[in-house]
């Protein structure tokens, strides 16, 4: 499950990362005193899941920082679900942001669950970071799935997962099954060039690592066991005041492009771009087009740096 010595021809590092008492495994690409932009992926993925991102944001002057997560990959698996609160899960991102020697980073660009400590970060720790990009997960306000509900109620069977995976034992148990068939069944894109077989079989390494999966699942179990407080500030605001990207695929199985309009509305300074064709898997499908994206919102570091001071 070691990183390869380059994606694209660009040069990859790996690095151990000590924050709030565990340690997380850090691919990092680009120059090193580019600035700062942190990668985080989602469930079921590890770092490998921006491989086809990084090449183009380090060729572009960005340090590129790209962790495996608590509970996956080759970063440490605290035990219990309180250990994976989404308050926790971003500071963890301040933490390796702190680790970079850095006051903020340029950005920080999340998908699925990492889009939803990405938010967290935005919301509790804007001080930390200069501009937020989100792909395919909404504003953490409850008011957001509230207002699709009332119109569009089957999102909620949409979510059926999130139910399931409170059970204990029982999810790890299913998703083992059969060389992990269900959650390699579940990781498809538009096409078979998305997410390959040669990929799943990455997939299927870093799912197998002992304590894996349940630290995984355990995102899921401290959601609804541990839901997030807004901060103090501004009576409790979960708006959004940083410059905000979010890129959605309209054809998610999983949550409803209404979610995308509505996560808008909760950010001073957003912008939205869609994609009509692509999947949940959005970095997947749409590689060339995320990347334009970031690179039109981000402009390129080695012409127009972002002023982020030393800490």
């Amino acid at each position: 499950m070691d990183p390869p010595v380059s994606l694209q021809g660009v040069p990859l590092r790996e690095r151990r990362i000590p924050v709030q008492g565990i340690t997380l495994r850090v691919v990092e690409a680009g120059p090193e005193e580019g600035p700062l932009v942190v990668l985080l992926h989602g469930f079921p993925e590890f770092w490998y899941g921006w491989r086809k991102q990084i090449p183009a944001l380090a060729r572009a002057g960005y340090r590129v920082w790209v962790p495996d997560q608590r509970g996956y990959g080759g970063s440490d698996k605290p035990r219990g679900v309180a250990a994976y609160r989404v308050e926790t899960l971003a500071l963890d991102v301040v933490g390796l942001i702190r680790a970079a020697g850095v006051e903020r980073a340029a950005a920080v660009v999340g998908h699925d669950w990492g889009a939803a400590v990405a938010w967290w970060v935005g919301i509790a720790h804007p001080e930390r970071l200069e501009r937020l990009v989100i792909l395919n997960v909404p504003h953490p306000s409850r008011g957001v799935m509230r207002a699709v509900l009332r119109k569009r109620p089957g999102q909620l069977l949409m979510s059926w997962y999130v139910f399931a995976f409170q059970l204990p034992v029982l999810p790890e148990w299913l998703m083992r099954r059969q060389n992990w068939r269900i959650l390699a069944a579940n990781l498809r894109g538009r096409t078979s060039e998305s997410i390959t077989r040669e990929d799943r079989d990455r997939y299927r390494e870093a799912w197998s690592v002992p304590g894996a999966i349940t630290g995984m699942v355990n995102w899921y179990r401290a959601m609804l066991r541990h839901p997030p407080r807004a901060p103090g500030r501004a009576r409790g605001s979960t708006r959004v005041g940083i410059p905000t990207l979010i890129l959605w695929g309209e054809r998610d199985r999983y949550l409803t492009k209404e979610l995308a309009p509505l996560s808008l509305e909760r950010c001073d300074r957003g912008r939205l771009i869609t994609f009509p064709e692509a999947t949940h898997w959005l970095q997947h499908d749409e590689p060339e087009g995320v990347n334009q994206a970031l690179l039109e919102f981000l402009g390129d570091a080695r012409s127009n740096p972002t002023t982020g001071g030393k800490s």
